[in-house]
Formats: C-alpha cells, sequence, structure tokens
C-alpha cells in the first residue's frame, strides 16, 4: 500500500511538472526573454498577415489576365485558321499572312501559358504563407502556454 501511495504521489508530481520542464522559458527570470520573443513572433505573424492579404487581392488580377490571354490567344487562333483556309485556294501573299498570323496565334497561345504560369505561383505563394503563419501561430500558441504556466508557478 505504502508503495502504491509514494508511485502514485510521483507520477502525480511527474505529469504536473512535466510542462514546466519540457518548456524553453521555466522561471520568472525568463520571463522576459519569454515576452521579447512573443513580441518578435506577434510582429512576424502580422506582416504575415498583411503579405497573404495583399497577396489574396492581387490574385483576381492574376486570374483576369488569364482569361484575357487565353480569349486573345483563342481568337487569334481562329484567324489564323481562317486565313490558313483562304491560302489553300490563294496565292503567295495568302500564305504569307496565313504564316504570320500563325505565328500571332502561337506568340497569343504563349503568353496565355505564361499567365496561367504567373497565377499558379501566386497560389503557391498564398499556400506557402499561410503555411508558414499557421507555424507562426502555433509557436505563439506555444508561448503563450509557457507564460500561463510560468504565472501560475508563481502565484
Amino acid at each position: 500500500m505504502k508503495k502504491i501511495m509514494f508511485f502514485g504521489s510521483a507520477m502525480l508530481l511527474m505529469m504536473v511538472s512535466l510542462p514546466a520542464i519540457s518548456q524553453k522559458y521555466k522561471s520568472a527570470s525568463d520571463t522576459v526573454k519569454l515576452n521579447k520573443e512573443w513580441v518578435d513572433l506577434s510582429n512576424d505573424i502580422a506582416k504575415l498577415q498583411a503579405e497573404v492579404t495583399i497577396a489574396q487581392n492581387n490574385l483576381p488580377g492574376y486570374n483576369s489576365k488569364v482569361s484575357d490571354k487565353v480569349s486573345d490567344a483563342q481568337t487569334a487562333a481562329q484567324q489564323s485558321s481562317d486565313q490558313a483556309y483562304k491560302a489553300t485556294n490563294g496565292d503567295l501573299g495568302d500564305a504569307k499572312d496565313a504564316n504570320k498570323k500563325a505565328k500571332k496565334a502561337l506568340n497569343e497561345a504563349e503568353d496565355a501559358q505564361s499567365a496561367k504560369d504567373k497565377a499558379k505561383d501566386q497560389e503557391k505563394k498564398i499556400d506557402k504563407l499561410n503555411s508558414e503563419l499557421q507555424k507562426k501561430q502555433k509557436k505563439l500558441a506555444e508561448l503563450e502556454q509557457m507564460r500561463t504556466t510560468i504565472r501560475s508557478m508563481h502565484q
């Protein structure tokens, strides 16, 4: 019975002290360092939130540009096709015009692809910023927990 009470007390003591042992800041003298890290982290979070907002606000512009470029590419491709049809029954001038229209259609298609790539890059940037933001918010929550633990130990 004495062994059970001893081990039970030891287990209870370990469970209570475990959060304090595992944390980086443990004593009241560490609160200055903890507060400094907390402020720095809060500033980083605010900066990241601003960057995410800016990137999200820019995304519709990228998507609009993609739509415009795809539309231009489709129009150029149709004009190229029409000119190529004319050139089959036409002369050398019609063939040269068809070649010019084909090159223009190719350039428009490349522009559309470039716009799509930029929009995807912007989406990746937003995802990366959100991931970073979540990590920093998690770290801030851990610092809050350390702060709470220190306060509860010294009351």
